[in-house]
């Protein structure tokens, strides 16, 4: 029983971390935890309202899941909460069944990261981390960034103090031109003013400070808590000055008190609708945290457990749920910022949970006169960093059926919608590499001159013999290309009267499945038939191993070779001379 426990619940990573705590590593964890609450604070806020929810959902859903990453998570930076594409996918969800800002959302959101919890939970206890892996790196790029500019057109209208309405990103924007002359001077200035500091602070107010003396770290951090500022100034004029008597939107009251417990809406009918889009949400969420993950801990030499992540995003979602939150993920922005201020431990978001915990208590009163727009200009800045269209360039120079990828999910998240972006992204991908495979590239190979190397016949200068055909198939074979092998064959054996032998280098097959067994042994039985024996060289153990409980080489007409050299030295030793000479005139020229 203890060995099946450990199986399927290993020891906890708190456990391991635990054992090395030390008074230095308790001073790091503090300074990284006050920087990052800092970050959090108008972060969560901002999230909770672009998910539809009210502000206070955003900190209520950043106590609890740092808490339970701590307990199960395997990073020792990530921070989790709520971030932008993960809000954004969830105010698509929430829009369908109830109105932004309301007790209805708040029980739509609950139960979407319920959902979300139990499906990463069972995905992790299932060990499905790898299926994250069909999410294409082009896709998840794609993606994010038409999510970015969806997002950040779905603030201009709190930039703007104009109401506006779309389905998508293109009549979203339609709606905020036809909006421009309503627009709210007051919110407009406001807004723009917070945009220029907070974009000025991001590329200008670390080089002042370090004009001024300051440590390059300390410097950094600094800036990263840029927002605080925005909001303190913000907030403090709008309050001074009343101008939420001159229209402009704030924030109004921020309930105060823990967060309260809650549980998911137990409906059947609403948990169908949810299942696919709380999978898509779980699958973008796991995919963004373990890539941050990984690669924070190789900059300190440490290891991130995809499947144990899965468990611990799983745990944290079921806490947000039950905690009044919304679904949450490691979030890349403030996991970076805890990397940098010298986080050593989940510890350090135990304290950041606390720290949130205090404001939730303490400093609400104190957002009431925080402005709207102030909020969006947050969003807006920290968005478009996600925004990259130097991939489409990459993979245009790169590969086609890459930014194909890319501009399907791209338009299609823009045209249509998060879900169905995401959804055509996967689909194009998986299209395009069946098509890819589907037709794998099949090279007759000769022998290098002066080396037991063979290469391309069409890319190099090679010894080939008349009686010899050797393929190389650059792929796995299995259904849907193994036809294509068989008519290459039936294509040379038409045309080459004096060819006896045929034989495949599998080096890069890696794989055979049935119905390519079923065409091997047809291959092997019209060779025959034709007087021309079937071999193969150089195949990989795991093949060989299944080859071996098959009749395939028990009726096969030729051998198997351990190289590709050996079956040329044995079948055809002409072409040794013939490379021989090529080299010997090679030399003499």
């Amino acid at each position: 029983m203890r060995v099946a426990w450990r199986r399927w619940l290993p020891d906890l990573p708190v456990l391991q971390w635990g054992r090395e705590y030390r008074r230095d590593t308790l001073v790091s964890d503090l300074v990284a935890a006050l920087i990052v609450t800092l970050m959090l604070i108008p972060q969560s806020l901002a999230y909770a309202m672009l998910a539809g929810l009210a502000p206070e959902v955003g900190l209520y859903a950043s106590v609890a899941p740092l808490l339970l990453y701590a307990l199960f998570g395997t990073s020792r930076v990530l921070a989790v909460g709520p971030v932008a594409v993960v809000s954004l996918m969830t105010a698509a969800v929430v829009g369908e069944h109830a109105a932004a800002g309301t007790p209805a959302a708040g029980a739509v959101a609950i139960t979407l990261a319920f959902l979300s919890g139990l499906i990463l939970l069972l995905m992790g206890v299932l060990r499905l981390g790898f299926l994250a892996n069909f999410l294409s790196h082009p896709v998840i790029s794609g993606f994010i960034s038409a999510s970015g500019l969806l997002i950040a057109a779905s603030q201009l209208r709190s930039l703007m103090g104009v109401s506006a309405q779309g389905d998508n990103f293109f009549s979203l924007l339609a709606a905020l031109l036809a909006q421009v002359p309503n627009t709210h001077g007051l919110t407009v200035a406001v807004g723009a003013g917070a945009l220029a500091f907070l974009f000025w602070v991001r590329r200008g107010l670390k080089p002042l400070l370090l004009r001024l003396g300051l440590r390059a770290r300390t410097a950094d951090l600094l800036a990263k808590a840029g927002p605080i500022g925005a909001i303190a100034v913000t907030t403090g004029l709008a309050w001074a000055f009343d101008w939420s008597a001159r229209g402009l939107k704030i924030v109004g009251a921020v309930p105060a008190g823990l967060p309260p417990f809650t549980l998911p809406v137990w409906d059947a009918a609403l948990w169908r609708e949810l299942a696919v889009p709380a999978l898509l949400i779980s699958a973008v969420g796991f995919v963004e945290s373990v890539s941050v993950g990984q690669t924070l801990a190789a900059r300190r030499r440490q290891r991130v457990e995809p499947d144990q992540e899965l468990v611990a995003l799983g745990a944290a979602n079921l806490s947000a749920a039950v905690t009044g939150g919304l679904p949450v993920t490691g979030g890349f922005a403030r996991s970076v910022v805890n990397f940098d201020a010298g986080a050593q431990t989940p510890a350090a978001g135990v304290f950041t949970a606390a720290g949130i915990l205090l404001a939730s208590l303490l400093l609400t009163p104190a957002l009431y006169h925080l402005p709207q727009a102030t909020l969006a200009a947050t969003i807006v800045v920290a968005v478009l960093s996600l925004v990259d269209f130097s991939l489409l360039r990459k993979t245009w120079n790169y590969s086609r059926a890459d930014f194909l990828a890319v501009v399907v999910t791209l338009l299609t998240t823009l045209g249509a919608g998060v879900e169905a972006g995401l959804v055509a992204g996967v689909g194009v991908s998986l299209a395009l590499y069946l098509h890819r495979t589907s037709r794998p590239h099949i090279a007759e190979v000769g022998l290098v001159p002066g080396t037991e190397h063979f290469r391309n016949r069409l890319r190099h200068p090679v010894a080939l013999s008349p009686r010899l055909l050797g393929l190389r198939v650059d792929e796995s074979l299995y259904f849907a290309n193994c036809r294509v092998l068989e008519d290459r064959i039936n294509d040379a054996v038409a045309s080459r009267p004096e060819l006896a032998h045929v034989v495949l280098l599998c080096s890069a097959i890696n794989d055979i499945d049935a119905s390519a067994l079923e065409s091997l042994e047809a291959i092997d039985e019209r060779l025959r038939a034709a007087g021309v024996a079937l071999h193969l060289s150089e195949v990989k153990g795991p093949v060989m191993d299944r080859l071996q409980r098959t009749a395939l080489l028990a009726r096969l007409s030729g051998r198997v070779y351990l190289s590709h050299y050996q079956a040329v030295c044995d079948l055809a030793p002409e072409t040794l001379a013939a490379a021989a000479s090529a080299t010997i005139a090679a030399a003499q020229s």
